[in-house]
This record gives C-alpha cells, structure tokens and sequence, in this order.
C-alpha cells in the first residue's frame, strides 16, 4: 500500500485587484515519494523552486514593529526561534513560530489609510530569529494559494 501524500499549510500574503494585501491558509500538495540522492531512502519532496534567489538569516529584537511596507521581493519567511506577527491591510494579524512559514508576495499593495502591504513584529520575550528566501526575479501579482 503506498502511503499518501503529505500537506503542508502555509500562510500567503497577497495582495488583491484593489490593492488591498490579504492573508490565508493554504497547502502544499505536490509531493513525490524519491530519494534526493544515491542510497538514500525515498522521503516525500515538494515542488522545487528554481531561479536567482537571496538567502538571509534575520534577528528581530524583542519588542521590534516594522512600519507598514512591502515585501521587497516574493519571498518565503521561515521562523526559526521565536515569534514573530504579521498584519495585513485587511486587519489580519498572524502569529508564526518555528514550524509555521509564510509566503510574502503584497507587492503592488495600494496606500490606503496610511497602511501598505503589510506591519510586522516580535512577538513574547525572545528575538524571532526568521530565514529569509527571496526570488530575485520579478514576478507577476500572486493570486492566494497559487504557491503548491
């Protein structure tokens, strides 16, 4: 019996045809049962992602809250250690820890009550320590969940 494929839930942050950035829930589902390399045992891989991209280890100091922006890029953020939040426009706030991730992909937002994109910030006692990979290509505005 072939066991079935795993899902992964993420959180997208997107922004939508009014400019507005929005957060959902969503899942990866593409997996294949296969080695990554020569005598080592099948796992369940996902889709890769192929391109120029930028890796950076980030350090949020407890209390830190990033103004309403961007994300510079399409960009994965993987929580390390800590916690850290993110607030869209619409008034979504999402607390993420190691083991939960996120994909920032608000580029295009529109200014709307001083708010654009999305805030950002530690969360508890500790420093969110987040890796960061970004695409260094342009991409054209993400519709939610489009990343399996």
């Amino acid at each position: 019996m072939t066991p079935e494929p795993p899902t992964v839930d993420y959180w997208h942050l997107y922004t939508d045809s009014d400019g507005v950035s929005h957060q959902r829930r969503c899942a990866m589902t593409e997996f294949e049962m296969k080695s990554i390399s020569a005598n080592t045992a099948p796992q369940w891989q996902g889709r890769p992602s192929r391109g120029d991209m930028t890796v950076l280890v980030m350090v949020l100091p407890v209390g830190w809250v990033g103004a309403w922006h961007e994300n510079p890029k399409p960009q994965w953020i993987v929580p390390l250690s800590g916690c850290w939040f993110v607030e869209s426009m619409d008034g979504t706030r999402v607390e993420m820890a190691a083991g939960e991730f996120s994909f920032g992909a608000d580029q295009h937002s529109k200014d709307k009550e001083g708010k654009r994109g999305h805030r950002s910030g530690t969360v508890g006692e500790l420093p969110a320590v987040l890796m960061v990979i970004q695409f260094n290509e342009a991409r054209e505005p993400s519709l939610p969940c489009a990343v399996s």
